[in-house]
């Protein structure tokens, strides 16, 4: 017998198997006790991308987790962005990944053994290149394949990069360009061409390490890292928890290349539509904006790049010290106002 493609034992893939901004912030609604935590510097009170656990006067810690089901077939790959995907939010909060512990459940008898070795192996690669082990985990038998890490970082007090720190006339950069969405759903209906396959494994296993290096920039104000909420999502906690308004030129928002002629052929994932549903309301779009834009910039990231709001006079260096530093299309995308907590598009 054949075995299946990977993403068919998956009801859903990557960054798009996220639960909807909406539910989550429902779930996240519930006021926790009141302890005495004065070293927690960053919780979930503000959707950052990372707990903080302050030390001592130089040392943070920076912990997170992430996992999901497979955007590709290729098992290898497969971890490779998985791991690439969880340590961003490591790099997206300013700190340097030390170790990181496997989460692996697979769905014993439906996936051979030596598949699951080369997802374990492709994260490995990932942590690699990242300079670090992979110093354990837990494994179990699941319905549908899922990998991930729980990764530890570490970062200086002052260099700790949050969502809320976006100041009014910082200009806005992007790292990465957006539409692996777009590219998942074709990939899913066997209609992405292999350069766009490529373009797709290029971006989504390229290291976020850039962050940190950012971070060691007083310039630099604030940072997230942009998935499975999209751009629009994100760009919307990122206002919320700076108390400032966010706008947007879509004409400057990197896409990957085949981006827009796929997603106006129809191909757009259910959790685009799942996010627009959940923060629409909070954005506001050029009269006759259509809907195939709209759409693109909802699109669920899947190890997606850095959004960076920095000084406006240092925007163009700090952009050149990005696409420097290996993420060729990192652009300038629009700028901080004051205002309602929100993003406006134009």
């Amino acid at each position: 017998m054949n075995a299946p493609r990977l993403t068919e034992l998956a009801h859903g893939g990557g960054c798009g198997c996220k639960l909807a901004p909406a539910v989550l912030q429902d779930l996240l609604a519930r006021k926790a006790p009141s302890m005495p935590f004065a070293q927690l510097l960053v919780g979930n009170e503000s959707s950052d991308d990372a707990a903080v656990w302050q030390v001592d006067e130089r040392t943070c810690v920076i912990a997170t987790t992430d996992f999901f089901m497979p955007i590709v077939d290729d098992p290898y790959q497969f971890g490779r962005i998985a791991a690439a995907n969880a340590l961003s939010d490591v790099y997206a909060m300013g700190g340097k990944p030390i170790m990181a512990l496997a989460i692996l459940g697979m769905p014993l008898g439906k996936l051979d053994v030596d598949a699951v070795r080369q997802i374990l192996a492709g994260g490995e690669s990932i942590c690699a290149e990242a300079g670090i082990p992979v110093a354990g985990g837990h494994s179990i038998d699941s319905a549908e394949p899922i990998y991930g890490l729980a990764a530890i970082g570490l970062s200086a007090p002052g260099e700790v990069r949050r969502n809320a720190g976006a100041r009014p006339g910082d200009a806005l950069i992007l790292t990465k360009g957006i539409g692996v969405g777009i590219y998942s759903a074709a990939f899913k209906k066997s209609a992405l061409p292999v350069e766009a396959y490529d373009e797709m494994i290029a971006s989504t296993t390229l290291l976020n390490r850039v962050g940190h290096e950012l971070a060691q920039d007083a310039d630099v104000h604030a940072i997230t890292d942009v998935t499975g909420f999209g751009l629009l999502g994100h760009a919307m906690e990122m206002a919320r928890a700076s108390g400032a308004s966010l706008h947007i030129e879509a004409s400057r928002v990197p896409l990957l290349v085949q981006a827009e002629a796929l997603v106006r052929t129809g191909f757009v994932t259910g959790a685009s539509k799942r996010n627009w549903a959940s923060y629409g309301e909070g954005v506001v779009l050029p009269e006759g904006f259509p809907e195939w834009r709209r759409d693109l910039l909802a699109d669920p990231q899947t190890s997606g790049g850095l959004l960076v709001s920095c000084k406006a006079d240092r925007a163009e260096a700090i952009r050149d010290m990005i696409e420097g530093a290996g993420y060729p299309r990192a652009s300038i995308v629009g700028r901080v106002a004051e205002g309602a907590p929100g993003v406006v598009v134009a």
